[in-house]
Parts: C-alpha cells; structure tokens; sequence
C-alpha cells in the first residue's frame, strides 16, 4: 500500500499559502494553494481532489501539484508559458 501524501509546511510556507488562496488574480494559483493547505493540514489528497474543491480533480493532479510546489515552492505551480489552446491562425 502506498505511504499517504504528507506535506510540511513552515510558519512563513502557510503565510504565502493563504496569501494565494485569498489574494492571487490568476484562479488556478487560488485553487492550487486552498489544495496544498487542506493536504498540510491533514486531509488526504484524494479527498481533497474529490470533495475538497469547488471542481473535481483527478486525484493524481493533486499530487503533481504537490510534488511541483516541493520542487519549486510557488513558482511551480504557475502555468508555464507554451501550455495551453495554441492559435487556429496568425493574425
């Protein structure tokens, strides 16, 4: 059986958590730190992916939102630049 997801947070990883969840213009940072703060909190990552956010989610983005923000804190959870709809055509 696999170990459940933990993630450790310090004061100051909980401070710029909630800073996002509650003040960031981009609705998917918003919704990526609600996710990594229930998780710290206790809440496992399938329950948050299932019932913890105004939109299901797939269990394993979950996780890969948790393993990015352990790899690259904040930064990697933004969308990088080139993902996403690409243009029918060029203006």
């Amino acid at each position: 059986m696999p170990k459940p997801l933990q993630l450790a947070l310090s004061a100051t990883d909980v401070q710029e958590l909630k800073r996002v969840r509650d003040r960031d213009p981009e609705p998917h940072m918003r919704e990526k730190a609600a996710a990594l703060l229930k998780i710290a909190g206790g809440q496992s990552g399938r329950t948050v992916a299932l019932h913890g956010l105004f939109k299901h989610r797939r269990p394993e983005t979950v996780y890969e939102w948790v393993r990015r923000y352990q790899a690259d804190g904040i930064a990697g959870l933004r969308v990088k630049p080139g993902r996403g709809r690409k243009p029918a055509f060029s203006p």
